[in-house]
C-alpha cells in the first residue's frame, strides 16, 4: 500500500492494531509488532496508549482486548446500563435453575463474561467466571451467538488476517465442524458445552441477540456430575423462558438487521 504524504504514521499504526484486535478478539505485543512490522517496544507503546485512552483493556498473559471506547466509539459506554437492565432476568434464570448463571458478550471470536450469579445452595457448585474470556467456538454462549450469524460472517471472523496470521485460539478449529454445530444450535434454539472449555464443566446457553449495542447471551453452568437428561431439559426450559421474557422486555428497542442476512 502506497503511503499518503498526509498520513500520520502513529495514528495509522494505532488504527491497524485496533483492527487486528477486533478481528482476533485480542492481541499481544509480539503479535502487534509482527503485524505492523515494527519492534516490540514500539508496539508496546501503541498498545499502552490505546489502553490509557480506554480503547483496550489488558487481560491475562498481557493480552489486550477491546475496551469500552472501542465497543462504543463516539458514544458514552452503555454496558453498565444494559447489564443493570439484564440483571433481573439473570436473577430470574438463577432462581429457576439454582445453578451458576452468566451474562456474556461476543467480541470477534471471543466470549467475554461480564456478569454472573453463583449458585450457593448446593454442595458442589461452579464459581463466577466474570472477567474470563473463552474461545467462542467452544463456549456454549459463544456458539449460541455465533449461530445468530450467517455462515459467511462466521468465516470472515475466523479468516486469517491481512498478514496471514490466524487468531491463536482458532489454529486447531475445523470450520466445517463448527458450521455443523451451529446448524444444530439454530435448529434446537440453544447451545451446549460439555467439557470443551473446562474439565468437569457443562454449560448451556441461549443468545439474546443484539441489545444496547452488544451481542449478548445467557448461560447456565453446572458440574458434569450433576448433569442428566432431566437436568438438561429443566435448564433448557428455563433458558428459553427467560430468553422470551428478555425479548418481550426489549421489544420496543430498535434492532440491527438480522446477522443472518449479512
Amino acid at each position: 500500500m502506497r503511503k499518503s504524504p498526509d498520513r500520520i504514521e502513529a495514528i495509522h499504526r494505532a488504527l491497524q492494531v485496533l483492527k487486528l484486535m477486533a478481528s482476533q478478539g485480542s492481541v499481544n505485543v509480539s503479535e502487534a509488532a509482527e503485524f505492523l512490522d515494527v519492534n516490540p517496544s514500539t508496539a508496546s507503546r501503541i498498545l499502552t496508549t490505546i489502553e490509557a485512552d480506554g480503547f483496550a483493556v489488558r487481560g491475562e498473559k498481557r493480552r489486550y482486548f477491546p475496551g469500552a471506547n472501542a465497543l462504543h466509539f463516539g458514544q458514552p459506554p452503555v454496558m453498565p446500563k444494559l447489564y443493570d437492565r439484564l440483571r433481573p432476568h439473570l436473577e430470574r434464570l438463577s432462581s429457576l435453575t439454582h445453578e451458576t448463571v452468566h451474562t456474556a458478550t461476543l467480541v470477534g471470536t471471543t466470549v467475554h463474561h461480564s456478569d454472573a450469579i453463583a449458585a450457593t445452595d448446593r454442595a458442589l457448585v461452579l464459581t463466577s467466571r466474570v472477567g474470563k474470556r473463552l474461545p467462542a467456538h467452544l463456549a456454549s454462549s459463544g456458539k449460541a451467538m455465533l449461530a445468530d450469524l450467517g455462515p459467511a460472517v462466521v468465516n470472515a471472523r475466523y479468516a486469517p488476517t491481512d498478514r496471514g496470521a490466524m487468531p491463536q485460539q482458532t489454529l486447531a478449529l475445523n470450520l466445517s465442524n463448527l458450521h455443523r454445530e451451529l446448524d444444530k444450535v439454530r435448529e434446537r434454539g440453544y447451545a451446549v458445552n460439555i467439557e470443551a472449555t473446562e474439565r468437569g464443566l457443562v454449560a448451556l446457553a441461549v443468545s439474546l441477540g443484539h441489545l444496547g449495542g452488544e451481542h449478548v447471551a445467557f448461560s447456565v453452568a453446572l458440574p458434569l456430575a450433576r448433569y442428566s437428561a432431566t437436568t438438561h431439559q429443566e435448564i433448557v426450559d428455563a433458558l428459553l423462558t427467560v430468553q422470551h421474557e428478555v425479548h418481550a422486555a426489549f421489544s420496543d428497542e430498535p434492532r440491527p438487521p438480522s446477522p443472518q442476512m449479512l
